[in-house]
């Protein structure tokens, strides 16, 4: 358990990595003026995404979002700090489904960035969940041990 416990904490600072570098390129469409290469065509198109009204919250682009929560979400990571991170990526996972929900309803494209940043926060979200059960069960075991002692 002590090995898989470590190997998590370094799963999910990759992870965070990975979710801060498809932000940023996400945030370089959002700030592009010319064409985007990576539109590819009518239905995936960073730069249709990107330039929409949707990819700004209270005046702040989303990629400048997830960047800092991909950030806070490794420092958390590095400590451990694994049932402070559930809330966390649990209401980043719901904010990407609705995104998600964005491109596909009423935009009718799909940023590519935008489809990995959802994959990384969804694998994230299942492997701190599974954590957090994992070291609850496990500190059960230890204090049924300790009553028995």
């Amino acid at each position: 358990m002590l090995v898989w416990g470590s190997s998590m904490r370094w799963v999910l600072i990759v992870l965070a990595i990975a979710g801060i570098v498809v932000s940023a390129l996400a945030l370089r469409e959002h700030y592009r003026t010319d064409a985007s290469p990576c539109s590819i065509n009518e239905r995936w198109d960073c730069g249709v995404v990107n330039h929409s009204p949707y990819a700004m919250f209270h005046g702040v682009p989303v990629a400048v979002i997830g960047i800092a929560g991909y950030l806070l979400l490794g420092v958390l990571a590095a400590g451990k700090a694994y049932p402070w991170m559930l809330p966390l990526v649990t209401v980043a996972l719901v904010f990407a489904i609705h995104l998600a929900d964005i491109e596909a309803l009423v935009l009718g494209a799909w940023c590519i960035y935008c489809v990995m940043s959802l994959g990384v926060i969804t694998l994230m979200t299942l492997l701190v969940i599974g954590q957090v059960i994992a070291d609850s069960r496990s500190d059960s075991l230890q204090r049924a041990r300790q009553s028995y002692s």
